[in-house]
């Protein structure tokens, strides 16, 4: 009886408040909170705004993102560059004259239908994907439709020319980009990349990107998150024919900093293709002269034999990698990683799980006194957070590169100069275990103090949630803006 005397009095107490809030409209947000609160109602939703999470998280990166003290100054990107031509991508498929159905992923894509399949597979998902388009006439032919598509926009597209473009938005930064970059390419890119004239072509290669809306509904589809499904017949970038220029250009440019991208783009190619030209990679990379630090961007993959063969030839060339948690699982997946088992992410990757892997490639393929490899960084990004790894005593200044990187994603999604508290959510887990394998620790996350620390056995690692735009604008490019954001506040020791 005293239990329900106790739910009736909040019950009246609650209504009244409500008659206070219409009687009063304009009484204070902090008295309001204070009358919700002393009713032990639970804390009132908090406004968005300086006070807010979102509010504090922002204030707690501005304040957290500084400049380090040695920057790049010349910056080398290759090799993958290309249009994207972003549109809806069911308006496009019901201009082509399909209709919902069921889902089902296709490795390659040979036809109208197995787009129209792959796309409804991953946008029921929410999850982006890129995939080859095997028959040159049907690309082409969906191609010319969807570029001259009312609403169709053309960006600068591919991982290389989209690191080196938003490399360019900083003055005092040289920026190299070496790609297939065609007419239309060279029109959109920054004035401040400069393209050697062996990169230019007569013809842009284009990618198709078909973006959708959280929400967004076709026949019984429902997209759960907003996100993009790519796809293209890009031979250029499909066969790295740029990879030899990029090296050759590198000794007149002498960067600082060399970002390698477009690995990815070989599934469309042979097994006998993919294995000489990994090789070749690999002597390019180790042409690049000693101290120079090589970023490689990873991409959406399906070959589970093309990228067990980047893990174990290219990581130990490299120093840094960037990718997200679709490449993260499938990774480990391909090289018989920690939990390897998991099928696929259901809603945000468990920090615990992807902190085991991101450890476990450290220590497999990372710099260590037993292994020659010089790969000490990796830069995981998430819809809902970021973690930076690094190995102890190479890097600098890892609560500012993780910070910007999260902070772009917010700022890029929603098209806006600042985080817009209005238009953000924080998305990532309130607490969380560091590791699943071993002995983690539990975190609370706490808004004023966003960034996360924690080590294991010389690696560490920094975490920050990410501000996700509640109606992105534009989600093509956020991975490499994130990466590039990231790169471009981090410090290398020379040694």
């Amino acid at each position: 009886m005293a239990l329900w005397r106790a739910s009736a009095y909040a019950g009246f107490l609650a209504l009244a408040v409500g008659c206070v809030f219409l009687l009063e409209p304009q009484l204070p947000g902090s008295a309001l909170r204070s009358l919700w609160s002393s009713l032990q109602l639970g804390p009132a939703p908090a406004p968005p705004g300086p006070g807010s999470p979102e509010g504090r998280l922002a204030a707690a990166w501005d304040a957290l993102i500084v400049r380090p003290a040695r920057r790049w100054r010349r910056v080398a990107v290759g090799v993958n560059a290309c249009v994207d031509v972003v549109l809806s991508g069911v308006k496009l498929l019901q201009a082509l004259g399909l209709n919902p159905g069921n889902g089902k992923d296709h490795t390659e894509l040979r036809s109208r239908n197995d787009l129209k399949e792959a796309f409804i597979h991953f946008m029921g998902k929410g999850a982006a994907a890129e995939r080859f388009f095997s028959d040159k006439e049907t690309f082409h032919n969906i191609a010319q439709i969807a570029s001259e598509f009312p609403g169709a926009q053309h960006y600068v597209g591919g991982n290389a020319a989209l690191i080196g473009q938003k490399f360019a938005a900083n003055s005092g930064l040289k920026v190299l980009l070496c790609g297939p970059v065609g007419p239309k390419l060279h029109e959109l890119l920054d004035d401040n990349v400069f393209v050697p004239p062996e990169s230019l072509q007569e013809v842009d290669e284009f990618h198709l990107i078909l973006e959708y809306q959280a929400g967004e509904e076709w026949g019984q589809l429902k997209a759960p998150h907003a996100n993009r499904f790519i796809f293209s017949h890009d031979l250029s970038n499909g066969a790295m024919h740029m990879l030899e220029v990029f090296v050759s250009s590198l000794e007149e440019f002498q960067p600082d900093l060399v970002v390698l991208s477009g690995l990815h783009m070989m599934e469309g190619q042979s097994k006998e293709f993919q294995r000489k030209r990994l090789l070749e990679v690999m002597t390019s990379i180790s042409d690049i002269p000693t101290g120079i630090p090589v970023h490689l961007e990873l991409a959406s993959m399906t070959n589970r034999e093309l990228m067990s063969s980047i893990v174990h030839q290219v990581f130990s060339a490299v120093t840094s990698l960037g990718l997200n948690e679709q490449e993260l699982l499938f990774l480990s997946q391909s090289a018989s990683g920690p939990h390897s088992s998991l099928s696929s992410w259901t809603g945000v990757p468990d920090v615990g799980v992807v902190s085991d892997i991101l450890f476990w490639i450290l220590k497999e393929h990372g710099k260590s006194e037993s292994r020659a490899s010089d790969l000490t960084r990796i830069h995981f990004h998430t819809l809902a957070y970021h973690i930076l790894a690094t190995v102890d005593g190479h890097w600098a200044n890892q609560l500012a590169a993780v910070a910007a990187g999260a902070r772009v994603a917010g700022t890029q999604a929603c098209a806006t100069e600042t985080i817009d508290t209005r238009r953000v959510s924080l998305k990532a887990p309130r607490e969380f275990m560091t590791s699943r394998s071993a002995a983690g620790s539990r975190v609370m996350l706490n808004p004023n103090e966003p960034v996360v620390e924690w080590h294991r056995e010389g690696v560490s690692f920094h975490f920050t949630p990410v501000l996700v735009c509640k109606d992105p604008v534009r989600t093509v490019g956020l991975g490499d803006a994130i990466s590039a954001e990231g790169l471009f506040y981090s410090e290398v020791h020379s040694h």
